[in-house]
């Protein structure tokens, strides 16, 4: 096998550097898999964060002070002089995001029914504002109905009912069927794969096909009595075994560091999956090799190639928060269907054929991708040759 081997010595002479790659994405992927496990993790519970807010009262009644108390709800009283530009001062630096001016005679305008705004002043478009304002109208509005409703009513029976009715609350509670086996992180981590291993399969591969198809080496290749296809299966072979080997490492390094699920059927699917994603990257990186040019070209068609399927197909941002079309684009890419595939083995909790099918299907999908790609390059190696 002179091709397997040839390939098998550029790919070692070229270990330093790949190992460089391979090192490097461990590092990022394990990171960026640990950030987005932090950040699920505290989603599952939630804590109201109050606002710093200056109340500037140019009167003084017990309406006013029962509104100051229910915004101390939600808020945080800074004290600051009444001067224009301390108080500009103050929202630049963001010490504090809404200023809240009560004008003098306000009390008595609402308690008659008759409108008179209140003064406010804010940072732009900020979101903790708009917590404040629905504070503000929920005390005011129920206390409109109060007036309305009950005559007579004085300011201090008003506050008393304002305070009772709006210190109720409501518990919120959001089911969620949680998988038996903690298995964020190598959720994370695999569906990262997508971005370091294909990185690195694509570099690795274009950049050993590169040397094997410089010229004094294919000429020397064509004297030779090995046929066309033998001498491309066995380069294909030379790219499967770089693939299976990188993704060896990989693997092995998220089992190590997930030790506690290495015996989950989760992780046996996870790693099926991403061992059919690696078949499907050393495709990409034959296709890729095969129509490249250059190094600086292959560079730049990995950053296109490999960044722009993983920010399409739910890598890095969640696929939930893309949009149709981007989805619709994103399912014309292997990295989609492996992904979409990995969800859905973390939330399996049973493995009979009906939960399983999905995600062999999606694995299927993988694997036609993969497919695709070594018959692309087959055509395209054949066409250069004729030509």
């Amino acid at each position: 096998m002179p091709v397997y081997k040839l390939c098998m010595k550029i790919t070692r002479k070229n270990i330093p550097n790949l190992l460089i790659y391979i090192i490097v994405f461990l590092i990022v992927s394990s990171l960026m898999a640990a950030s987005a496990q932090k950040s699920y993790k505290e989603q599952e519970t939630f804590s109201r964060v109050k606002t710093n807010i200056v109340f500037i009262n140019e009167e003084e009644s017990p309406l006013i002070e029962g509104l100051k108390a229910e915004l101390g709800k939600t808020a945080n009283f800074i004290e600051l002089p009444d001067e224009t530009e301390a108080l500009q001062d103050a929202l630049f630096f963001r010490r504090v995001v809404y200023i809240l001016r009560i004008p003098e005679g306000f009390t008595q305008k609402f308690l008659n029914g008759d409108y008179m705004p209140l003064k406010k002043t804010t940072v732009p478009d900020s979101y903790s504002s708009a917590y404040i304002d629905l504070a503000i109208n929920k005390y005011l509005n129920t206390a409109r109905l109060y007036i309305q409703h009950t005559d007579g009513i004085t300011q201090e029976e008003l506050v008393s009912h304002l305070k009772e009715n709006l210190s109720k609350e409501t518990n919120v509670e959001i089911p969620y069927s949680e998988p038996k086996a903690d298995l964020n992180y190598s959720n994370y981590f695999f569906n990262y794969l997508a971005y370091s291993l294909l990185s690195i399969l694509i570099l690795g591969m274009s950049a050993l096909m590169i040397s094997y198809n410089d010229r004094d080496l294919k000429r020397r290749a064509g004297c030779s009595p090995l046929s066309d296809t033998a001498a491309n299966l066995q380069f294909i072979l030379a790219n499967l075994t770089f693939a299976m080997v990188s993704w060896l490492i990989m693997v092995i390094f998220c089992l190590i560091i997930d030790a506690k699920n290495i015996l989950t059927l989760n992780t046996f699917y996870f790693i099926i999956s991403s061992f059919i994603f690696a078949f499907c990257g050393s495709g990409m990186g034959f296709f890729i090799g095969s129509v490249a040019k250059g190094t600086e070209a292959i560079s730049a068609i990995t950053n296109v190639v490999v960044l722009g399927s993983c920010f399409l197909s739910g890598v890095f941002v969640p696929a939930e928060f893309l949009g149709s079309t981007a989805l619709k684009i994103a399912s014309f890419t292997p990295s989609y269907w492996y992904v979409k595939a990995n969800n859905q083995i973390a939330q399996l909790t049973h493995f009979d054929a009906a939960y399983i099918k999905p995600v062999l299907s999606d694995m299927a999908i993988v694997f036609c991708f993969g497919t695709a790609f070594f018959a692309l390059s087959l055509v395209v190696r054949k066409n250069r040759r004729y030509s």
